[in-house]
Order: structure tokens, then sequence, then C-alpha cells
């Protein structure tokens, strides 16, 4: 057994992603090791991590973009591979880590390439899929980008782009790669609060990845952290990014400031003669 829940979700919330005994590889390393798992709604779960330690690997398997070396996912009791493709985009979205625009097009028409699961017909918008998508600009404060060219952007402004066309597809479930990439401060709170105000909704989940602790611990209400050699620990945010643990995971030393209700976990002085941060045994 890798994954040490450390509190069990609510077993009368409908389920919607489960993770059962997969394991990821890379080459002959082996990333994540029989993992099980159920993500439910009104959950924002953060993966975490340090490089190379599978999250984007991860977010692939349970988007159905690649196989596990072993077992499988399942999206509401159904395997992923018995979904066919559309109703899978209209059961979840997935954001990609990049974005390589290879044309130009307006920003307006970038996200409602997103509204594509549910266009029927020839195919043509209706004014619903623009007001889903004038909506998604509106959630991240971007109406006034929607006629501006997606190659004329900035990488932050790029990523806040590709979070309101996952808000456009209108899934229940978003799965999201490193959304916080090349935006300030002030942009990833926003975006951060965003998606927690869109979990509130019934039947949603998110989860996303993060390298910033401190902000998956203020916002995520469930962590995932990952060590890159086949544990994983699954819980409440707070109870899993503790210093012991992603120490060991990061093979630094972290330590907890408090300043009343604020906490925050900022690098620790290395003991004397340890070279690789070890957290020691935790329970």
């Amino acid at each position: 057994m890798t994954t040490r829940p450390m509190t069990n979700s609510s077993p009368n919330a409908q389920a919607t992603l489960s993770a059962q005994r997969i394991t990821l590889r890379a080459g002959t390393r082996t990333l994540l090791a029989s993992f099980t798992h159920t993500f439910y709604p009104g959950e924002v779960w953060c993966i975490a991590g340090p490089n190379g330690a599978g999250k984007t690997t991860l977010i692939s398997a349970l988007a159905g973009l690649l196989q596990p070396a072993e077992g499988h996912v399942e999206l509401d009791g159904t395997r992923l591979a018995g979904w066919s493709p559309v109703a899978l985009a209209r059961r979840r979205a997935l954001m990609p880590q990049s974005a390589h625009d290879a044309f130009s097009t307006s920003v307006l028409e970038m996200v409602m390439l997103n509204r594509f699961p549910h266009l029927t017909g020839w195919g043509w918008e209706r004014p619903e899929d623009r007001a889903a998508a004038h909506a998604a600009l509106d959630l991240l404060d971007l109406r006034g980008f929607a006629s501006r060219d997606v190659l004329s952007l900035s990488g932050g402004e790029r990523q806040r782009v590709a979070l309101a066309a996952a808000f456009c597809q209108d899934a229940p479930l978003l799965l999201l790669d490193e959304p916080l990439t090349h935006l300030d401060l002030r942009h990833q709170i926003d975006c951060l609060e965003a998606l927690s105000a869109w979990a509130r909704e019934p039947r949603r989940t998110v989860v996303f990845s993060c390298h910033d602790l401190n902000l998956a611990r203020r916002f995520a209400t469930h962590a995932l952290l990952l060590d890159g050699a086949g544990m994983a620990y699954a819980g409440p945010a707070r109870e899993v990014l503790t210093p012991a643990l992603a120490s060991r995971a990061f093979g630094y030393p972290l330590m907890l400031l408090q300043d009343g209700d604020h906490e925050a976990l900022v690098p620790a002085p290395r003991p004397h003669g340890n070279t690789r941060g070890d957290a020691g045994p935790v329970a």
C-alpha cells in the first residue's frame, strides 16, 4: 500500500473520479505504486511534490490521456476506456501545463473552442455558448481581453485564458496541470479563489498541481503529496502538507512558522551533517 490517507472522505458523497491500484512509471523508475483513491464532489485537491515526482503523469492518467502501467481509472463507476470522447469531454475538462497557439484568433474564439462537446447539428455556436464564454472570461477578469489576439498575450495572460476555457467547457470535473504557471501573486490568488468558488457548486471537483505549498494549504481542501519513489500521502491539505511529510518528499528540511491564525512553510536550516534534509520516520 503506497497511499497513506490522513482522513477518509465522506462516504455519503457521490463519487466522481477514482484511481484503482494504478502504477505509474517513467522508464525503469516507479513514480507511483498501486495507488487507490476516490475524489469526491466539493473537494479541491492539490497534487504536490518535487520536480519529476509524477504530477503531470498522474493528471494525464486521471484524464484518460495516459494508460497506467497497472490498474485503471474510473469516472462515475465506469472505466475511462468505456467513455466516448464527447461524453468524457462533457464530464471532465483538462487544462495542460502549457498552451501552444499555432494560429491567430481572438481570446473569445479561443475560449469558445472548449464548447465543442456541447455543440449539436452543424456545430454552430449558440447564444448560450457565447454567454458561457463571456461568463468564463468575467470569472477571471478577462472581459476586456475578448477581442485580443491570443498571439499578443503574455505567458500569464495566456494561462488565464486557458483556465477560462476550462471553465467554459462546463464539465463537473476540472483537471489542471500547473494552472498558476507564469502568474504573479495577485493573479495566482484570483485564480485559486475562482476555483474555490466554482467547486462549491453541486457535483463539482477540482484537481490541480501546484508547487506553492502555502497557497495549497490556504486554498485546497485536500492534498496529494508525491515523493516520486512510489509513495503518496492523501488527506486534508493541512494534515498532508506538514513540515515532516513535505521535508521527506522534497528532500529539504522545512519548518512551519505561525503568527496567530496565519501559518507558512519555510525552509529550515539543514541539521549539521545532513545533506538530504531527511525528515525522519513518519508514523
